[in-house]
């Protein structure tokens, strides 16, 4: 009774391995797990941290850069071209237009041919009229023709002896009269034929020497005028006849042709315009704050959006001389004032053949400066 009675923990563990031996006596003993390697302590990474400290000094920077920085000024212009507005000086009908439109034409070349048969008339009267006035010249140079002094002056003749015929029935009956032999009343028609027989030889005398000595200088002068005039007249109608063509005066291109053939034009209406691609530059309207650091010869980079971006040089030839409208108002009553705008030409220093009126040009103004 006093025995002492086992712990059944302690039994439990030696009675297992006995059953299983008893139950399966081929089967061996399961293989216990390895135990795993011991690792170092792990220590915690700082990339992360690295990271984070980049991110913030980079955006610090750049926020302080933006800040300090100050805003572009950006200044816009234009590309431009000399442009020619072609107009007659006479009127008529489109006969012939030899261009098109974006052709390239040289200096000289045919543009517009114009039909006016009434002014080809007038040029026709002109030479008819030059040609009378040539020979009334000639004929006053060339004086009196002698058959015509001939007959003068055997009128003058005539004349002188009519006179002394009237002289001498004066006479007589002046003499009859006298003794009472002859009426008064034939007395009086006796003196009034005597008076117009000396009448009738100082004109004979007078046409007589007329023929003798020729044309005056004043009908010479007369007439070497009505020559001139005529010369003049046929230049004028040339002059009118001459713009019927019109021509290009500039090496350039067509931009616009307003008109098409047959149709009635009036002086003074354009009828092509032309755009010299050689004579190109930039325009810009500057406030005046702007030009006070400008001056003609200063070059400064502007770019073109149309090509690209492409940067080009350009140098200023031309700052107007007056400001034109206020490109900037004063909001402010007092203590400031409204700033005016300056036009600005700036050429290409070299020539780009794909720069073309109308495309936009912009810069930076203060990287400029």
């Amino acid at each position: 009774m006093n025995t002492p009675t086992p712990d059944a923990r302690t039994e439990a563990p030696s009675a297992r391995p006995t059953d299983a031996a008893r139950a399966s006596p081929t089967e061996t003993p399961p293989a216990k797990p390895a135990a795993a390697p011991k690792r170092p302590p792990h220590k915690p990474s700082r990339l992360p941290s690295v990271i984070v400290g980049v991110v913030i000094a980079s955006v610090v920077a750049l926020s302080l850069w933006y800040l300090l920085r100050g805003e572009p000024l950006l200044v816009q212009g234009e590309v431009d071209a000399t442009r020619s507005d072609i107009a007659a000086r006479v009127d008529g009908r489109v006969a012939e237009i030899p261009v098109v439109r974006g052709q390239n034409v040289d200096a000289g070349a045919v543009l517009v041919r114009i039909d006016n048969p009434e002014t080809l008339a007038k040029d026709q009267q002109a030479l008819a009229a030059k040609v009378v006035a040539d020979a009334q010249l000639a004929n006053i140079n060339v004086g009196t023709r002698k058959e015509v002094v001939a007959a003068r002056k055997a009128a003058y003749e005539r004349a002188q002896a009519a006179q002394v015929l009237a002289q001498q029935t004066y006479d007589r009956v002046r003499a009859l009269a006298a003794t009472g032999n002859a009426p008064q009343a034939r007395l009086d028609q006796a003196t009034d034929t005597l008076h117009e027989s000396e009448r009738a030889i100082d004109q004979a005398k007078s046409a007589y020497e007329q023929a003798v000595n020729g044309y005056t200088a004043e009908e010479h002068q007369i007439a070497a005028a009505d020559v001139q005039k005529a010369v003049a007249d046929i230049e004028a109608v040339q002059a009118t006849i001459d713009q019927m063509v019109i021509y290009a005066p500039v090496a350039s291109q067509v931009y616009k042709r307003n008109i098409e053939p047959g149709e009635y034009v009036s002086p003074g209406v354009p009828l092509v315009t032309l755009i010299d691609l050689n004579d190109m530059w930039i325009h810009f309207d500057l406030r005046e704050d702007l030009v006070k650091t400008l001056k003609v010869g200063d070059r400064f980079d502007v770019r073109i959006p149309a090509l690209d971006d492409r940067r080009i040089t350009v140098e200023v030839r031309l700052i107007a001389t007056k400001g034109e409208y206020a490109s900037w108002r004063a909001t402010r009553a007092t203590g400031d004032f409204d700033l005016r705008t300056f036009s600005i030409r700036a050429y290409p220093v070299e020539k780009l053949p794909e720069l073309r009126p109308g495309m936009s040009a912009y810069m930076d103004w203060r990287a400029r400066q």
